[in-house]
């Protein structure tokens, strides 16, 4: 009986939910494979796939889009584990270092773009710092640069914030006793790290992959000011096919796509990092 009138009390907010996302779902999908067509017949047809995957341009902006987003995710988690490690320990001022280090999530990620551009332009301050020292003799580019070295960048810079609550809450509630133990019992500061610091935030770590994947896959703004001109994103690429070229269907596809991989990468990356948080044996 209680747990009936607990599902009654869930059942408006999640209701909502599930119809909101299971309407957008349906849509999206049913799009995808040839219906709901904001102009001619609606009929079930594969065609809509068939010309999308065979797209060149679609390969490339698949490849460049879970490259940055698996680059950018890795990144943010890579830095927040020595800022997690060292804040654990008392500091003055720790309240004002944390909050600096948490400023980029109140930037919104156009603004960020458009700031970083700023100093990575031809004439931007690093390059007119390098040619004021004498590094360089002349300006290099580096905005818009084919690989997306602009656009990783800054999907590190903004998801770090993030990683580094996760990885934080994680590390800073590992017992002090358990770090001291395994410092007598011979260990270097590389192996507490190995083998206990790291096993014991994986949850943390997982969860961090995972979410800042899933945003950096589904990015606009960095992409479209910072990216480069050759190669869209994802979201790039399911913006022009919709508006510019009027194939709605094959924008579904994109979408259907994005959210395809982060399914995929979601279960890899519980497939990998679950053994990892298991693994027994003695420490070598």
């Amino acid at each position: 009986m209680k747990k009936i009138k607990t599902f009654l009390l869930l059942l408006p907010g999640l209701g909502a939910i599930l119809l909101l996302m299971g309407g957008t779902f349906y849509i999206v999908i049913a799009q995808s494979l040839g219906f709901f067509n904001l102009a001619g017949e609606n009929q079930f047809s594969f065609n809509h796939w068939i010309n999308m995957l065979s797209d060149t341009v679609f390969h490339r902006s698949l490849f460049y889009s879970i490259k940055v987003s698996l680059l950018g995710a890795l990144g943010s988690i890579i830095f927040s584990y020595p800022l997690a490690i060292w804040l654990r320990r008392p500091m003055k001022y720790k309240e004002v270092i944390i909050g600096t280090l948490r400023a980029p999530m109140f930037v919104p990620g156009l603004v960020a773009a458009f700031l970083f551009v700023n100093i990575i332009a031809y004439h931007g301050i690093i390059n007119e710092l390098l040619v004021f020292i004498g590094i360089i003799d002349r300006p290099i580019r580096m905005q818009n640069d084919e690989f997306g070295w602009a656009v990783i960048i800054l999907q590190i810079w903004k998801n770090l914030p993030f990683a580094l609550i996760l990885v934080s809450g994680s590390v800073n509630s590992i017992r002090g006793d358990v770090l001291d133990a395994a410092s007598n019992l011979g260990a270097t500061r590389w192996n507490i790290f190995k083998y206990v610091i790291f096993p014991m935030t994986l949850s943390a770590v997982q969860a961090a992959f995972i979410l800042i994947f899933i945003g950096a896959l589904g990015d606009f703004a960095f992409s479209a000011i910072a990216g480069p001109r050759s190669t869209y994103s994802l979201a790039r690429l399911m913006q022009t096919t919709a508006m510019e070229y009027d194939n709605w269907n094959g924008s579904a596809v994109i979408a259907v796509t994005i959210m395809l991989i982060t399914a995929i990468v979601s279960v890899l990356i519980s497939v990998i990092f679950t053994p990892l948080s298991t693994k027994k044996g003695a420490i070598k």
